[in-house]
């Protein structure tokens, strides 16, 4: 139990906190509002506790050990992030667009978490950081994964609530596209960032 409330806050933190997922969400509550983005955040919940699970029995090591396996993984991940920036540009408010549209599926979103670098380092940072510290091993990866289903689940529900709100204040053209824009830079900033 000592090493439940680190790691439950080690959970808060990363997950609450901008990246790539939170991003995505809040655009996704904006496009297509809240009960249509539920899938996105059950599929990143269930994505990043089967990585975490995967980091914690030492794949996360080895992809640290294979440089061209580390590198590949930037590439793709900062790749779709500059795709995404290039999508959110002229990102839609208009509720009619959002029909036709569809949000990222629970598949989609899980998936993207094994290309996702911020929850590699995440995953990777915890388990090392906190899976000797509980023992036996079955009962460490438990209490591991679903610490960050449980803690992380509001966290970026919270990001997609807080798109679903913005989308009845971003009626005016001028809100909205100073909106893009901020999006726009910070998907940049994030695709950067996994290269430095």
């Amino acid at each position: 139990m000592e090493s439940l409330f680190p790691l439950a806050l080690f959970a808060f933190v990363a997950t609450i906190t901008p990246g790539p997922n939170n991003i995505m969400l809040t655009s996704s509550g904006i496009m297509f509002g809240f009960t249509r983005t539920i899938p996105h955040i059950f599929g990143i919940t269930v994505g990043f506790a089967a990585l975490a699970l995967l980091c914690a029995l030492g794949v996360g090591s080895l992809l640290l050990a294979v440089p061209s396996m580390h590198l590949l993984l930037k590439t793709i991940s900062s790749a779709y992030l500059l795709y995404l920036a290039w999508k959110l540009r002229n990102m839609s408010f208009n509720p009619a667009d959002g029909q036709n549209a569809k949000p990222m599926s629970f598949i989609g979103a899980a998936a993207f978490q094994f290309a996702n670098p911020k929850a590699w380092v995440m995953c990777i940072t915890s388990a090392s950081a906190f899976l000797p510290a509980i023992q036996p091993l079955w009962q460490a990866l438990a209490v591991y994964c679903l610490t960050f289903a449980v803690v992380g689940l509001p966290c970026i529900a919270l990001w997609a609530g807080t798109g679903s709100v913005l989308r009845r204040y971003l009626a005016q053209a001028g809100w909205r596209r100073l909106f893009c824009v901020v999006m726009v830079l910070l998907t940049i900033y994030t695709a950067v960032s996994v290269w430095l």
